[in-house]
């Protein structure tokens, strides 16, 4: 199997859409993304279904445990493992989450927010590199939501996150709906954050729902994309280009046909985009 190119507009893979994507190839899905930690166990039902729709549509993988900003030594039997789902499955790239999960071995089961300081960039550019050498290709980082912040910081997310790909040499996922989130809970300009990245990095664009709890915003994956989050993907595209989009849904999951539905605001959105970008009138040789 080798790694099929990834464009357009995908879901990520579900248990609760496996059969949709078994007994059929839905129309409108381009591409999917798999959580990596579901399918590291050696064997099983999930692999065997995973290999079943690889078959079909090229994959991207994307973890949450990695904890590249942690202070623990970094796991070499994960590291291990996701290169062989890698090998296995052929993604067109490998993600996680900037960010840590836990300390002194504790897993906090949550993606925490790095203080934005030059020794943090530091210490987080040292282990991707080390992510990379290991996996043989680039890390695609993901920008994550945050309601604290810490008072050590020294710049600001965007500007952390532009220099870590640059030192690094690592990409970018780009969460439409984490920078939405952040910046209500922060006070940032939005649109701003977006400007700042570097337009080259940026391998993947992530929408997503969210809630509201105790005056904040939470990251919660569980509603459809909101219209300031769709308005916000227009500024993206706008500024960056259009790049494999993707709804993520981990909760209240619906039926596909509703995903699906969300898949093709998101293709509306980017034509609409594209169309302000073409000349009214052809330019004369």
């Amino acid at each position: 199997m080798t790694a099929d190119p990834v464009h357009g507009f995908g879901i990520g893979l579900r248990t609760e859409h496996y059969a949709d994507f078994l007994q059929q190839r839905p129309s409108g899905v381009d591409w999917l993304e798999i959580i990596s930690e579901n399918y590291l166990v050696p064997g099983g039902k999930p692999l065997q279904m995973l290999d079943r729709i690889r078959a079909d549509f090229p994959v991207v993988m994307h973890g949450v445990s990695l904890s590249i900003g942690g202070t623990d030594a970094l796991n070499e039997a994960y590291l291990g493992d996701l290169a062989a789902l890698a090998r296995r499955v052929q993604p067109g790239w490998v993600s996680d989450h900037l960010c840590w999960t836990g300390v002194s071995g504790r897993n906090l089961h949550d993606l925490l927010p790095l203080p934005l300081t030059e020794a943090a960039l530091r210490h987080v550019a040292d282990r991707v590199g080390r992510v990379q050498d290991h996996l043989g290709r680039r890390l695609v980082l993901e920008n994550v939501s945050s309601y604290v912040r810490f008072a050590a910081d020294q710049m600001g997310e965007a500007e952390f996150i532009a220099e870590l790909a640059r030192r690094a040499d690592c990409d970018l996922l780009l969460d439409v709906n984490n920078v939405y989130v952040s910046s209500v809970n922060h006070g940032f300009d939005a649109q701003d954050y977006i400007d700042t990245l570097p337009v080259d990095r940026v391998r993947q664009f992530h929408l997503a729902g969210h809630s509201v709890a105790d005056g904040l915003l939470i990251d919660t994956h569980d509603a459809p994309v909101c219209p300031a989050v769709w308005a916000l993907y227009a500024h993206a595209l706008r500024r960056i280009g259009l790049r494999p989009t993707l709804i993520e849904r981990d909760d209240h999951i619906p039926a596909l046909p509703e995903l699906l539905a969300e898949l093709d605001t998101a293709r509306r959105i980017a034509a609409q985009v594209a169309a302000e970008a073409r000349p009214l009138h052809p330019v004369a040789a």
